[in-house]
């Protein structure tokens, strides 16, 4: 799944999202979700979230469990 979905997205899912610093190199950070932060249900970059250790990015990739 890619991200652009917010119900694809839940609180500890393992996400793979892009933080703002590591847009223009697309390098990938991977954690659990602790917070959604996108309230709309769609998102053409990635819905934003916060993972542990308070990173914030936009999700480009859901594990599945």
């Amino acid at each position: 799944m890619n991200g652009q979905n917010r119900k694809d997205i839940a609180i500890d899912s393992k996400v793979a999202i892009v933080l703002k610093k590591d847009q223009l190199s697309g390098n990938l950070t991977e954690g659990i979700v602790v917070k959604i932060l996108t309230k709309s249900p769609t998102h053409p970059h990635g819905i934003k979230v916060m993972i542990e250790g308070g990173a914030v990015g936009r999700v480009k990739k859901v594990f599945i469990h």
